[in-house]
């Protein structure tokens, strides 16, 4: 009994080094848990089977999809929704459609949790409450962190291929606990379109991750940049006209 329960006190020592640091290598989990190598990749391996831990072509080990699942309830989908509402709101009222909040599940999948609905009179009705796979979607990038360098993708809906949708990971200190995206028809994205959607989606995906506690990137924003060009405040008609 006492070595199953050391044995259980060392995978939470692991885990806990992987959410707090993450990504970090099999050399760092066994200097920080005093474990040695083998030992510790012998219990990362049994956490990345089980879905706690994911572990990288580089071979670093990051947070799993089962242990931000647990991370983003107890966190509670009430708070998240809450923190994310007013970023959902500005960003059906920037860009005129809908703006969707998700999470993941335990068993790869998204789940829509939240919807601020457009005002474009084609536009994307609600998925609030639909769970979709994550492969192949812009949400379900986003969540994995495949995500390019200008901080958000964007592909056709797997869902209805009609659909244009874009995603932005939201994260806390542990990592990526969210997305938020913006769907709209796919005849009215066009490269320009959604190149101006995708940096105001990221900067306030980036917002609503400096709420949750996450490091802030140096290169990034807190929130949506709403000066114009010339570096003057922009008018609420120009700004939602831009886009």
């Amino acid at each position: 009994m006492a070595e199953s329960t050391r044995t259980v006190e060392r995978a939470l020592e692991l885990l806990a080094v992987v959410a707090e640091r993450g990504p970090v290598s099999l050399t760092e989990c066994a200097r920080d848990t005093g474990l040695a190598p083998s030992t510790a990749l012998r219990l990362l391996r049994t956490l990345e089977s089980t879905g706690f831990v994911d572990r990288g072509d580089d071979g670093a080990f990051s947070p799993g999809h089962r242990l931000i699942g647990i991370g983003a309830k107890a966190l509670g989908n009430d708070s998240l929704i809450a923190l994310a509402r007013p970023s959902l709101a500005e960003l059906a009222r920037q860009t005129g459609e809908s703006g969707y909040l998700c999470v993941g599940t335990a068993d790869r999948g998204v789940l829509y949790i939240d919807q601020v609905e457009g005002n474009r009179t084609i536009r994307h009705v609600s998925w609030v409450g639909h769970r979709f796979p994550q492969d192949g979607s812009a949400v379900g990038l986003a969540l994995r962190g495949e995500i390019p360098a200008q901080g958000y993708v964007a592909v056709a809906s797997v869902v209805d291929p009609e659909v244009m949708a874009l995603a932005a990971p939201i994260r806390s200190a542990a990592g990526t606990v969210a997305a938020l995206s913006v769907v709209g028809p796919s005849f009215r994205l066009d490269e320009e379109r959604i190149a101006a959607l995708g940096a105001l989606l990221t900067a306030e995906a980036d917002h609503v991750s400096g709420l949750l506690g996450a490091p802030r990137d140096p290169g990034g924003t807190d929130g949506p940049d709403d000066t114009d060009d010339t570096g003057n405040d922009a008018t609420d008609d120009e700004k939602a006209g831009g886009l």
